[in-house]
């Protein structure tokens, strides 16, 4: 598994819908190793910390393998690193066997797997239409964001090492799965809201989900 680019942007004012809105969705990679902190990354910033960074969302990783897909459904957009609004691209690393918890180190940092990508508005700003958002989740290729267990630096090129796995294998894509479902399966609720590295609102808000589908 490998780190094929480090990207980074800080907010800009972009227009949108008669007005302005200042988001970082806009990223441009890097080729120098660059600090990761418990917050972020260096050169990097959210413009909205309400619903974007801090601990649990420090650092977003979205899969190279993905872009080739997102070409053929986009083929009139330019798709280079970063286009997502993601800090790693990386390779050998997918939604579907990537689990909650996971343990990883980059480059002299450690990371750990904390949650799925939920896109908001500000991903049809960047790819200018509508429909990206329920596109992007019906795709189930949301990427996923890491908490920061050690600070290091990363680089381009960097190998990403497995450490440790979270034994209660609720994978990426099973948390993906349970936030569309219309009825979430109720076992792979209970044991996602077990996985402690899931932030505490995901545990709250799938077991509302339950109690309401019950």
């Amino acid at each position: 598994m490998k780190l094929i680019s480090v990207n980074v942007g800080i907010p800009r004012r972009v227009p949108w819908r008669g007005d302005s809105v200042a988001t970082a969705i806009f990223k441009e990679p890097v080729d120098h190793a660059v600090r990761l902190r418990r917050l972020n990354l260096d050169g990097d910033q959210q413009a909205d910390l309400s619903v974007h960074g801090g601990p649990d969302k420090a650092v977003y990783a979205y899969p190279s393998e993905h872009y080739e897909f997102w070409r053929g459904e986009l083929p009139d957009t330019e798709l280079s690193w970063g286009a997502f609004g993601e800090n790693f691209t990386t390779e050998g690393l997918q939604e579907g066997t990537t689990c909650i918890g996971d343990r990883f180190r980059i480059g002299s940092a450690r990371v750990t797997v904390t949650q799925p990508r939920m896109p908001c508005y500000k991903l049809g700003i960047r790819f200018d239409r509508n429909d990206i958002i329920k596109r992007f989740l019906a795709s189930e290729r949301t990427g996923f964001y890491f908490s920061v267990l050690e600070e290091g630096e990363v680089r381009a090129g960097d190998t990403v090492e497995l450490l440790g796995r979270d034994p209660s294998h609720v994978s990426v894509t099973d948390v993906v799965r349970l936030y569309i479902a219309k009825k979430p399966d109720p076992d792979l609720v209970r044991r996602a809201a077990e996985v402690t590295a899931l932030p505490a609102n995901w545990r709250d808000h799938l077991l509302q989900r339950l109690e309401g589908a019950s």
